[in-house]
């Protein structure tokens, strides 16, 4: 079973990535590599490496100049993550690693890149890994001292490594291993037994001026070499999560498959989600090479955090999952932890990364800008002209609540519907069609003019297109202009206090009568109830039927005589939800969306827009509080710009994670499971960011009202916890919808 493609994005991406899969199978199954354990750590190439290199797998991204394929770091990537993911060992992660950090320096870098794409082996040495200084002694530099502990070093018949050369100068050196004089590689004992690693030593090893590499930017190769360490965690995380959910889908206790256990499904889904957010933050940071070098740094920060630093935590819950087989040195799964936890450690200590995504955070967010190049171009020019003559009207009518200025409507607003850009997906004359390539484009137009406000269509972006689908051309061209323009306001009348989210279950009845419907029942923890104008109801027609068959769907005029509404006061002190009590409210037939009996169906289509949106929430800034703490000294402020370093990795996951989705699309792929897997991951992180800041705010959340603002933003955080279903629906959604867990 495959739970995800992992980093792969295009078709020939995933092709590569099964490629990688089926040669491992074939050259290296595990039992194989557990008898070569020894030569592996000796630094013994494996049997199949001048095959594998035949196929050209290691240099996938090099230039066909050289040798290479012509692809792409990201081609790279998929390569290194599908390998670790079949536990391929040797030193396919360093080589590869040691030819993109090679390639940052051009042509001057043209022999060396020759050789490894030739098939020779290869390992990289930052300078923070190292002791090693050079001093020039005429037309050569001699180097002295030794490194940290490096993974795939004595397998390197070239090492490319930085050296200290004094006055912060630090010079990029080839070394030759078959050249011996002075330079000797001592091996050691590794936790990851499918790789080898080991210190270089130098003693007045004596090399030429061409073996200097002066043009490798430094930053920028230890965020290449951050990136593909994490497509490698990234692989490894995701084969043990496929392992374990492999194992309780079979194993049974108690006369049943243990995956029908809701705590080891939740278990499960918990992991699925945080896999994918580490495959999301390493395919970000290997896409982000070719981005500015703040970016970049971003970026690998981020996976660093994301993917690498939780990695041993993942495997090992996985491990768990097995019982004590895991633990068992048979068993496979902890193969995987073994080199989780090597990568890990490979790059220093997780302080530092977070400490790096929290100053760059502290200026820039990360970028989900998408080149298309000259794609649509005829279509991109007609959304600017449009948004250039939006930009000199005004919306006369602001929005009646902060936290949405897409609610404002007017003149701006309205031209914005004619021309069909503000349900752009929508087809004519409501929207414009708009393919997966179109909405890009829009949202990049809409970034270059941050003064307008994208409107939004609220809770009616939930329903509309049920209206528009499946009602009548009346309900259309009635209800549709107003919803767009932002004239009439919406809610969405589907939970009741007996129900929950098992919207089968309500006792809310509409009986028929002449022209219509009388509605009695009780509707609570509704939105917007208490400013809509209408709303979209479930009740039950026909209480004979089976509960998901005897549910239909209505529009009601919350104006109507019966209906009740009663604002619930939250604990921030606002009443964003309500109660509503149905008192044989008439309405009309002609507000019967489809037909009686079908309201489940069409609850299930509002539903599932529903929980796509609330995962744009992570557009919305979670680390304002800590950003301004992290702009003023004190003895907290380390433990600041860490905490904000955290929050920003995991928000840049879920970006990336939503991004990589929509290129999916972009390419013509059907949509997959990442709106489910986002609206967990955006629980996870509104509970972390709110740990943090009221940890480090102190005496703040004494307050009520603070700058920044702490409590108040705490205190409406449930209302976003809860919406669109609990964290408990939503891991029950993604166990038995996408792990495929057997339901009790």
């Amino acid at each position: 079973m495959t739970l995800s493609t992992g980093t792969a994005i295009t078709t020939e991406q995933e092709q590569l990535a099964d490629a990688v899969t089926q040669f491992a199978a074939r050259h290296s199954p595990v039992d194989k590599t557990r008898a070569a354990f020894d030569s592996i750590a000796a630094g013994e190439l494996p049997t199949w490496w001048e095959e594998f290199a035949a196929n050209g797998f290691h240099a996938v991204h090099l230039a066909e100049e050289v040798g290479g394929q012509g692809g792409t770091l990201a081609d790279m990537a998929c390569v290194i993550e599908a390998a670790a993911a079949a536990l391929l060992p040797g030193p396919l992660l360093s080589t590869a690693t040691a030819s993109a950090v090679a390639s940052l320096a051009g042509a001057e870098a043209a022999a060396l890149l020759a050789e490894l794409a030739e098939g020779a082996t290869g390992a990289v040495v930052l300078p923070e890994h190292s002791s090693v200084h050079a001093v020039r002694d005429g037309d050569s530099w001699r180097l002295n001292g030794s490194t940290a502990s490096i993974l795939g070093i004595c397998a390197a018949q070239r090492i490319l490594v930085a050296a200290h050369a004094g006055e912060g100068a630090e010079p990029w050196f080839v070394l030759d291993t078959g050249t011996a004089a002075g330079l000797s590689v001592e091996q050691q004992r590794g936790t990851d037994l499918t790789t080898d690693v080991g210190v270089l030593h130098l003693t007045d090893h004596r090399v030429t001026e061409t073996a200097v590499l002066s043009s490798i930017p430094t930053e920028r190769a230890r965020c290449v070499v951050v990136a593909l360490a994490a497509s490698a965690a990234a692989g490894t995380v995701r084969r043990s999560v496929e392992m374990a959910v492999e194992f309780i889908r079979t194993r049974e206790q108690f006369g049943k498959p243990v995956g029908s256990f809701q705590a080891l499904q939740h278990k499960a889904a918990v992991l699925l989600v945080n896999s994918e957010m580490a495959s999301a933050a390493a395919w970000d940071a290997v896409r982000a090479v070719d981005e500015s070098l703040e970016q970049h740094r971003l970026a690998a920060a981020s996976a660093a955090v994301m993917a690498l630093a939780t990695g041993a935590d993942l495997t090992l819950d996985a491990l768990l999952m097995f019982g004590a087989i895991g633990y068992t040195w048979e068993h496979d799964v902890h193969l995987y932890w073994r080199r989780a936890t090597s990568l890990a450690a490979a790059l220093g200590p997780t302080t530092h990364w977070e400490r790096d995504a929290g100053e760059l955070a502290r200026t820039i967010k990360r970028s989900t800008v998408i080149h298309l190049g000259d794609v649509e171009s005829e279509f991109r020019a007609r959304v600017a002209a449009v948004l250039d003559e939006a930009a000199e009207l005004r919306n006369e009518t602001p929005t009646d609540d902060r936290r949405a200025p897409g609610l404002a409507y007017g003149s701006q607003r309205d031209l914005l519907v004619e021309a069909g850009l503000v349900a752009p997906h929508l087809p004519p004359p409501w929207g414009v069609g708009a393919s997966p390539v179109q909405q890009v484009i829009l949202t990049e137009e809409f970034d270059k003019r941050p003064d307008i406000v994208r409107p939004s269509l609220n809770i009616a972006e939930w329903i509309l297109p049920t209206i528009l689908e499946r009602g009548t051309r009346a309900q259309r061209e009635r209800f549709a202009g107003p919803m767009l323009r932002g004239t009439e306001r919406w809610c969405q009348l589907f939970s009741e206090p007996g129900a929950g989210s098992d919207l089968a279950a309500l006792s809310t009845r509409a009986q028929k009568v002449d022209g219509g419907w009388l509605i009695n029942g009780h509707k609570i923890w509704t939105s917007s109830a208490h400013v809509a104008q209408y709303g979209a109801l479930l009740a039950r027609t026909d209480p004979d039927a089976p509960k998901h068959r005897g549910i239909s769907y209505f529009l009601i005029d919350m104006a109507s005589p019966g209906l009740q509404v009663s604002p619930i006061q939250q604990a921030s002190g606002h009443a964003d939800f309500n109660e509503c009590f149905f008192s044989d409210v008439f309405v009309p037939d002609d507000m019967l969306v489809g037909e009686p009996g079908e309201g489940w169906e069409l609850a299930m289509g509002t539903v599932a827009v529903e929980r796509t949106a609330i995962g744009n929430y992570v557009n919305i800034d979670r680390s304002a509080a800590l950003r301004h703490l992290a702009a003023t000294p004190g003895p907290d402020h380390d433990a600041t710009v860490r905490a904000l370093g955290q929050i920003e990795a995991h928000t840049t996951a879920i970006k990336a994670m939503v991004l990589r989705e929509t290129l999916r699309l972009v390419e013509g792929q059907n949509a997959g499971p990442a709106s489910s897997i986002a609206k967990y991951a955006m629980v996870l992180l509104l509970r972390r960011a709110a740990t943090a800041i009221l940890g480090l705010t102190g005496r703040l959340a004494m307050l009520e009202r603070s700058d920044p603002p702490v409590v108040e933003p705490y205190f409406d955080m449930p209302s976003e916890l809860i919406g669109g279903g609990t964290a408990e629906i939503q891991l029950t959604i993604i166990a038995s919808m996408i792990l495929g867990l057997p339901r009790k």
